[in-house]
């Protein structure tokens, strides 16, 4: 089966983070944490830092890994890299997402990718235990 490796930037802002409403393919509408593959002679943080860039023309600054996420869809498994980042400056500007917003970790009314379930879990896990 195909091994699909990917980075992904949960992007905190005070008590919140941002939160992307995919536009496109099987998972379009579902809320998760932006990014993107890996390219070849990448480091996951180079990557991280050029798929924001490229998806929402935003600069980041990567703070610190956050987990690791394994998942298996029907026909490949995801291998995602987690980040804690922030903003260098405030501007987002969305060219493959429907919609992004600025949530609390613990709410829970939002319908995520997926993979993405065990990354917020994570984030809970983390907020609850200080």
């Amino acid at each position: 089966m195909k091994i699909v490796n990917v980075v992904a930037a949960i992007i905190k802002r005070d008590d919140q983070i941002l939160i992307a409403k995919r536009g496109y393919g099987e998972f379009k509408g579902m809320y998760e944490f932006p990014g993107g593959k890996i390219e070849k002679g990448e480091t996951p943080e180079e990557a991280l830092k050029r798929e924001i860039k490229e998806e929402m023309e935003a600069n980041i600054e990567v703070d610190s890994f956050v987990c690791h996420v394994h998942y298996q869809y029907p026909d490949f498994i995801l291998e995602m890299d987690c980040y804690l980042c922030h903003l260098k400056d405030s501007h987002i500007s969305l060219l493959e997402h429907l919609d992004a917003k600025w949530i609390h970790p613990v709410q829970e009314d939002i319908l995520w990718v997926p993979a993405d379930v065990q990354v917020i879990e994570e984030i809970r896990k983390k907020v609850h235990n200080g």
